[in-house]
Formats: structure tokens, C-alpha cells, sequence
């Protein structure tokens, strides 16, 4: 009698991970009439980005810029004193969106015919995974190409014990049983500017190490400048060119010794210093495919790995790490590999979205870069505190920053920081994606926006813009 302990199948494309990038890639595979699997080791789809990611973070933010707004209002004040919230509190509307979220995926996949395998797989060879399935039986899955999709986890330093209660990284920071008094930071990337802004807004002390010399130093300086400025006046405490020595975790508080001979003691510490990819035990070294230091796959501007019919989507493979990036790296995956060809344009030109407090977006060049390439640019500014929407709102902290050409006009970078910056890029961006004169500073000058609306800062900046070239 055949072994039923093993079941064998075979597809055109299977998809390990259903966070952003799988999806992405399922979804466009699916959609070009190839039969699809998609391998997912919890029991329910959306990776990291809708369980411990990108979703209760961002609803945990919105909550408390909620709460900021209402402490804010002079006509809110005396509500709000009589208001008491706890950091476990602020997450329960996180918990109901992560299961919207789940029905919605999950029905994505069930619509478009996309078997779903709940598993952990692993490569038996270049062309099959051994899938360990719930129970204990085990499934052979083939396929012509695979997407490896897995995302990555934050960075645990052999030497820093992440079991003490008081330890805690980006995951597990959402399980905290308290509203902490103090809390340092150890990271000043994204997460950690993001959680800065988080728990100060619930009156935490915060300290923020940063291990560099400046903030988010691949944005540009101005707006940089502006969200170390806020961050200080909200209360965070940075600290810059900070390394650690030694983290040593106490009964009732952490203690972050430093290099430079600091001591940091606060109740908690949140470590937010890097990621690694989630490809231990998937045994892709062994088939060929080379992996860097932290554990991410290397590929080449198709996403492919080594084996050529495998490919390497979202944040297991670096750089950039963010949940609208994955989508598109995996439906540009998928379009490459069922067309052999793709836009590259898909995959590169990519808004960055960081919910701090303001938020800040950027799309483009920026001074510096477009400095050291001698290209010869001009600045647009437009200030929320000058904008009509901004001052009805009370939300008059930020810009809107136009980098452009000084001779032909033709948009180069736009930054954003302050209230809604996220979405007010998109308009820049949809201009900017355009091909020959319709991607200029006249299209902003020549357009009647609604008023009033955050969205006129783009014909304020145009106009700012235009006066410093004639």
C-alpha cells in the first residue's frame, strides 16, 4: 500500500510566505493562469507585516496620535483630563483590524484558486520542498519555480538574553503587560524612531541610541533635521555614535552599559538594531543558494537567487524592508518569471512611508545625492503653518519639499514631513511616474486643487520653486 504519511503534488509556481511579497506573487501568478501553491507555516496567512509588523504598529500609532490630537484641541482639554489609557489598551483595535485583514487575504487566495499549505517547508532539492505538516504527516511539493517570501525577524546579539521579561524587540514589544515609565531604545532606524514616537506620545521617558552619527541618514537632511528637532521637543532624549558593551537585565529595570561609559537604567529596553532573514531551515544553502551574514538571500535586479528558477522576494532579501516594497518585488517576481520580462521601474521607484510623529515620506532624489551627481536642482518648499487645511486642523507641524531641475523642470525628489505625509505623496508620485513634459513643476502650478486641502502645499512648493528659478 502506498505511504499516505506523504502526499505529492506538483504546480507551475509555489510561493513560501504569505506575508506582502507572497501575496503579491501568488496573487499575479494566479491572475496569469499558472497553478499555484502557497506554503505558510502558522495557521493563518499574512506574515509578519499583519500579525507583528506593519499592522499593529501603525494601529497602535493611530490610536495614540488620536489621543495626541484630543490632548491637543483646546476644546477637547477638559475631556480629556478625566481620560486614563494603558499601553495593552491601545492594541485592541490592532487585534480586530489583524483579523479583517486575515478574512481578506485569506479569501484573495481562495478566489483566485491558490491551494493554501499550512506548513513548514523546507528544499529537498532545487525543484521540490519537504513540507512537515501539521500532525506530523509530511507533503513532496514540486514546481517549475518557486518565490521564497519568509520575511525576517529582528537581530538577537548572541550575548543579550531576550527570554528576561524586560528585553524586548519589535515583536514582542506588542506583548507588553504595562505602561512603562522609561524605556531606551537601542536602534534608530525606522522601528526605532517609530516606537520613539509611540511612547512618548504616552508620556514615556525615552532614550534613543543611535549607533551612527545622524538620524535615518538615507533620507534627506533637511527633513532629517526637522524629525530630530520634534523628536527632542516631544521629550526623546537621542543619544548619537552610542554602541553598546553590555545589556544587563535586573529584577525590576534593564541597565544598557555603553562604550562610552554611560549607564542607562530604565524599565524596559527595546531592542530595534537590524533583522535576519528568515531562511534558517530552509535549507537553501544546501541546494546552491547563497545567503549574506544576517541570513538574507542574494539576488540580482529579477529577484533571482543562484538557481535561477528561484526567487527572492521582500525583506529576506534586505533592503528596503517595507511592506509596500514586498508587494511589488513580488508581483514584479511573478511577472518575470511567467513573461521573462518585467519593468524595473515596478520594483525601484518605491514611496518611504515612517509613521513617527509627524510622519515623514520621500520618493526621489534627494539634496545630497542629486548634489554629488552635479545635477543642477532647485527647492520648493511649502509650510503646513502657511496652509489653510493645516491651520483649521491644528496640524501645522511640517513641508512639502520639491526637488527639481532648474532648467527643464522635470521632478527629482519629493519629501514630505508632517500631518498625512504617507498620502500626500502619492500625488507627487503619480506626476513623477509620468514620461517627458507631463513630469515637471508646471503640472503642480497648472492644476486647481480644492481648497482648502493638505494637497494644495504641492502648487505652494511649485510656486516657492518657480520664484527661486526666475
Amino acid at each position: 500500500m502506498p505511504d499516505k504519511s506523504k502526499q505529492e503534488s506538483t504546480y507551475d509556481v509555489v510561493v513560501v510566505g504569505s506575508g506582502p511579497a507572497g501575496e503579491g506573487a501568488a496573487m499575479k501568478a494566479a491572475k496569469s493562469g499558472r497553478r499555484v501553491a502557497l506554503v505558510e507555516k502558522h495557521d493563518r496567512v499574512g506574515g509578519g507585516c499583519t500579525h507583528w509588523g506593519t499592522i499593529p504598529s501603525k494601529a497602535l500609532r493611530h490610536n495614540i496620535q488620536m489621543l495626541a490630537d484630543v490632548r491637543r484641541h483646546p476644546l477637547f482639554r477638559k475631556l480629556e483630563s478625566g481620560m486614563s489609557f494603558h499601553f495593552p489598551d491601545l492594541l485592541t483595535t490592532a487585534r480586530s483590524v489583524i483579523d479583517s485583514q486575515v478574512r481578506m487575504r485569506h479569501d484573495f487566495y481562495v478566489r483566485n484558486n491558490v491551494e493554501l499549505i499550512h506548513g513548514e517547508a523546507c528544499f529537498r532539492d532545487p525543484q521540490s520542498l519537504d513540507v512537515a505538516l501539521p500532525g506530523g504527516s509530511r507533503a513532496i511539493v514540486k514546481a517549475k519555480h518557486f518565490v521564497v517570501a519568509v520575511g525576517s525577524r529582528p537581530y538577537h546579539p548572541p550575548d543579550v538574553d531576550f527570554t528576561h521579561a524586560r528585553i524586548r524587540d519589535s515583536d514582542s514589544i506588542l506583548d507588553l503587560p504595562e505602561t512603562p515609565r522609561s524605556l531606551t531604545i537601542y536602534g534608530a532606524g525606522v522601528i526605532g524612531c517609530e516606537y520613539a514616537s509611540i511612547f512618548r506620545g504616552l508620556g514615556v521617558k525615552v532614550n534613543l541610541i543611535n549607533t551612527r552619527d545622524r538620524l535615518l541618514s538615507f533620507l534627506d537632511d533637511e527633513i532629517v533635521d526637522a524629525l530630530a528637532y520634534h523628536l527632542r521637543e516631544q521629550g526623546t532624549l537621542i543619544r548619537h555614535n552610542e554602541v553598546y558593551e553590555q545589556v544587563e537585565g535586573e529584577k525590576d529595570a534593564v541597565v544598557l552599559h555603553l562604550k562610552s561609559g554611560k549607564k542607562l537604567r530604565t524599565d524596559y529596553l527595546l531592542w530595534a538594531n537590524g533583522r535576519a532573514g528568515n531562511s534558517d531551515g530552509l535549507g537553501l544553502a544546501e541546494i546552491g543558494i547563497e545567503l549574506d551574514h544576517r541570513g538574507n538571500v542574494v539576488v540580482n535586479d529579477h529577484f533571482q537567487t543562484s538557481q535561477s528558477h528561484i526567487y527572492a522576494v521582500g525583506d529576506i532579501v534586505g533592503f528596503p524592508s517595507l511592506a509596500s516594497a514586498a508587494y511589488d518585488q513580488g508581483r514584479f517576481a511573478a511577472t518575470h518569471l511567467c513573461d521573462n520580462n518585467a519593468d524595473l521601474r515596478l520594483a525601484r521607484d518605491i514611496p518611504t512611508g515612517i509613521y513617527t510623529s509627524p510622519e515623514i515620506s520621500s520618493l526621489g532624489q534627494t539634496e545630497r545625492e542629486l548634489t554629488e551627481a552635479q545635477i543642477p536642482y532647485e527647492v520648493g518648499h511649502a509650510f503646513f503653518k502657511s496652509i489653510a487645511r493645516g491651520q483649521i486642523t491644528g496640524q501645522t507641524v511640517g513641508m512639502l519639499k520639491i526637488l527639481f531641475h532648474r532648467e527643464s523642470l522635470e521632478l527629482l525628489g519629493i519629501h514630505c514631513f508632517g500631518y498625512q505625509a504617507a498620502e500626500i505623496i502619492h500625488i507627487g508620485q503619480a506626476i513623477m511616474r509620468q514620461r517627458g513634459d507631463a513630469n515637471t513643476l508646471e503640472y503642480f502650478i497648472n492644476t486647481t486643487f480644492n481648497y482648502p486641502t493638505m494637497a494644495e502645499a504641492y502648487r505652494v512648493a511649485a510656486l516657492n520653486g518657480l520664484n527661486r528659478v526666475f
